[in-house]
């Protein structure tokens, strides 16, 4: 029957007389009409439609028994999920831009009001002591946006209240969709910052007290102009590309606390980066401040870690460098620590179907994706505010949303692209995906839709897009571009047992150092007395390098000293590079010159180093009117030049064109990586039993290995000078390496361990 129904089209009757029409029906009436035969044929031929029929709803119902009962029930509600969308299909809204109607403030005792810096706030009851010392941070409007919650007769003098009243007459689209008594009505407050003329706005609650009463301090709040700091940001490294969400509090000291909105299967990622690079400031548009006292952290973190009624009091390396996301990595982003640029506006939209303490994250993530379509990018910065601790945490289950969703929510948007070409249809398409995929309802497609309109509305005008970076081949990251950073790692919390004691970041440097020139020998000429000093270079030096070898005008065996001559050091090289074939690099370094190791972990050791570019060691003699020596040694120059393989000589003769000279470098230090001592070896070779001096002999060979502009530039900064001056003044523990120096007994050893002890603290344990 119901098979039946459904074939015959519906009328306006009664269901009374639609039965009384069927000709199915009709039929029965006649029940002694002709009889029909009963052959098997016959009778199929009549229930076949009845028997498939049956089958069918056989076959549903195990279908629903099965998925209903399996221990999969995921699989079923997401069955029943899109069984459902499939029945209310949600459609991408289609709106026309450019027809927008203005939206102006008429009514509002503000309508004339303008400021181009706002802190906006959500208030739930009457003005705290820190909201109050808020309002007087010179140069920003606090705007404190109401809920149902709020008292009636809440004021604040220096800040602007909007009550829901004062909020439904401001006249925007996005008012329908906002909960009453909620923080996400701050939506409300971004609008209206916006139409007011702002070009900066702060996002925070009412519980932070903002550090030293002055956000410029942390924030960059001038991208550009005068104020705007022009400098490079350290980044995270790309190098990675299936890295694709990082916890920026291990950055800053902290490996132990995660932030609310980090997937919790990447908690128990707690290593600090191997490396960072840089990209140039000024498209910081979301910018995420750390915070003191009780940090951004989900429920599970603070249920866990709480060990009784005391108040969380975790503190973060105030000193540490501010750290930028590039595209294809994300960080969680909270609307309690955060400054939006004007670029990133559209972004401040706190979605309204989703639970409450994930609003914010997946706004973040959301507007991190879209942010890359403009060319900008998410930097975090160093504490911030102070957040207190009122020992009163919400529910896990005000973060069902992001404990379920968001590792999913990170894997969908990174690889996520659009055709559109506008930054308000990309995003209304983004918004219409994850309503699709479940992220949250079309509830939030339409708010978007709304807020998108509001925008405009009061005068937003959308950024311009940008190529996507992530959609065009990476550069490898080489040694050049890297860049070193260890965190501190700072007293914390683990299940309720307080850390004692800080480890100093010096241990974690030293390791660093270690793991860079874990496999570079170094080789040491030492022209003062050997039985005061060797010990001492292998000690100061040995803690950071693979081997430490000493050469020495006389040879000591008890301690491991070898013989050589500094006028033809060179020569013995090749017999030290045979010994140690396995070895990155050889550096090599005469004790009249002071090595800041801790400054060359930016160089490329796969490239030469060299005073090439330091005028006092590197110089160009001429041999006419110069003393005989000058000119012997030219003429030796000449005679292995002739000898040289095309490669060698071709290298030499395009950076010495005139045979009338003669280069000379002091080489008290260079570095020869291993895919060049084939080369080196060959050079020597070449020299044979010519007395060509150690002074001329490498530079000759570097030229001849190399062009000199694909050396590495690591020791051009170094200071060099002729004379030692009659103090210390003139050390320096940023330069890469320091000459002249002398040390020639204990005391003046432990007089240079305490001098470099400003750029390794460790080396104090020494002495």
């Amino acid at each position: 029957m119901l098979v039946q129904d459904r074939a015959v089209p519906k009328s306006p009757k009664s269901p009374k007389s639609h039965i009384r029409a069927l000709p199915t029906l009709h039929r029965n009436h006649h029940r002694f009409s002709e009889a029909k035969s009963l052959d098997f044929s016959t009778w199929v031929s009549d229930n076949f439609y009845k028997f498939v029929t049956i089958c069918i709803l056989i076959f549903t119902v195990a279908a629903v028994f099965f998925l209903y009962n399996s221990t999969d029930t995921a699989s079923f509600l997401r069955l029943q999920s899109k069984t459902q969308q499939s029945l209310d299909s949600i459609s991408l809204p289609q709106i026309k831009w450019n027809s927008i109607a203005t939206i102006s403030d008429k009514l509002s005792p503000y309508a004339n009001f303008r400021s181009e810096q706002w802190i906006v706030v959500s208030v739930s009851d009457y003005p705290s002591d820190l909201l109050k010392k808020m309002v007087k941070i010179r140069g920003w409007q606090v705007l404190a946006i109401g809920n149902s919650r709020t008292p009636k007769d809440w004021s604040l003098k220096g800040a602007i209240f909007l009550s829901l009243d004062e909020q439904a007459n401001l006249g925007f689209r996005v008012v329908d969709y906002l909960p009453y008594d909620s923080y996400v009505r701050k939506s409300v407050g971004y609008l209206f910052a916006i139409q007011h003329g702002a070009k900066k706005i702060f996002d925070c609650d009412d519980r932070g007290e903002v550090i030293g009463d002055d956000l410029g301090k942390h924030f960059d709040v001038e991208l550009v102009g005068e104020g705007a700091r022009q400098e490079s940001i350290l980044q995270y490294s790309h190098d990675n590309p299936n890295r694709t969400v990082v916890n920026p509090y291990i950055h800053f000291g902290q490996r132990s606390v995660w932030p609310r909105g980090l997937p919790l299967e990447n908690v128990g990622e707690i290593g600090h980066e191997e490396f960072y690079t840089e990209v140039f400031g000024g498209k910081q548009y979301i910018q995420q401040g750390i915070s003191h006292g009780l940090p951004d952290v989900d429920s599970v973190f603070y249920f866990t870690r709480k060990s009784g009624l005391e108040a969380f009091d975790i503190r973060f390396d105030e000193h540490a460098p501010k750290v930028a996301l590039p595209q294809g990595m994300m960080v969680p982003v909270n609307s309690f620590n955060t400054m939006y640029h004007s670029s990133a506006f559209w972004a401040l939209m706190l979605p309204v179907s989703v639970s409450t303490m994930a609003s914010d994250v997946l706004r973040g993530y959301w507007g991190q994706r879209l942010l890359w379509e403009i060319g900008g990018y998410v930097v975090v910065y160093p504490p911030t505010i102070h957040r207190y601790d009122r020992i009163e945490a919400y529910p896990f289950s005000e973060e069902k949303d992001l404990h379920v969703n968001v590792g999913r929510l990170i894997k969908f948007l990174v690889p996520w692209r659009s055709n559109k070409h506008g930054l308000f249809d990309k995003i209304l398409e983004l918004s219409y995906a994850m309503a699709e995929e479940g992220f949250w309802t079309e509830k939030d497609l339409k708010f978007t839709t709304a807020w998108l309109q509001d925008l405009l509305a009061v005068g937003y005008q959308q950024p311009r897009l940008m190529s996507l970076e992530l959609d065009r081949p990476r550069a490898n990251i080489g040694h050049g571009d890297r860049r070193e950073f260890v965190p501190q790692k700072l007293p914390s919390v683990h299940l309720g047992v307080e850390e004692t004691g800080t480890v100093n970041y010096e241990i974690g440097n030293l390791i660093h150092w270690r793991k860079y020139f874990g496999n570079v020998v170094l080789i040491m000429f030492c022209s003062g007395p050997v039985e005061q000093t060797a010990l001492e270079w292998k000690l100061l030096y040995g803690r950071i390098f693979k081997t430490v070898i000493i050469l020495s005008g006389q040879k000591n065996s008890d301690l491991a000293v070898e013989q050589g001559q500094l006028d033809h050091a060179y020569k013995y090289l090749p017999k030290i590079f045979d010994q140690h074939s396995s070895a990155e690099g050889f550096l090599f370094l005469e004790d009249d010159t002071i090595l800041n190791y801790w400054n060359l972990v930016q160089a490329d050791k796969s490239k030469l180093w060299i005073t090439d570019k330091v005028s006092k060691s590197w110089t160009t003699v001429s041999t006419n009117g110069n003393s005989e020596w000058y000119l012997k040694q030219a003429e030796m120059v000449k005679k292995v030049i002739s000898t040289m393989p095309v490669h060698f000589q071709v290298n030499y003769k395009e950076v010495m064109k005139n045979d009338q000279s003669l280069t000379i470098c002091s080489s008290e230090i260079f570095y020869i990586p291993r895919h060049f001592m084939a080369d080196f070896v060959d050079l020597v070779s070449l020299v044979g039993d010519l007395e060509i001096h150690h002074k001329v002999a490498i530079p000759m060979f570097f030229v001849s290995m190399d062009s000199p502009q694909n050396f590495d530039s690591v020791l051009n900064t170094m200071v060099y000078k002729q004379k030692s001056p009659t103090n210390s003044t003139y050390y320096s523990a940023q330069a890469p390496a320091v000459h002249p120096w002398n040390v020639s007994s204990e005391q003046d050893f432990i007089k240079l361990i305490r001098i470099m002890a400003e750029g390794d603290p460790l080396l104090m344990e020494l002495v």
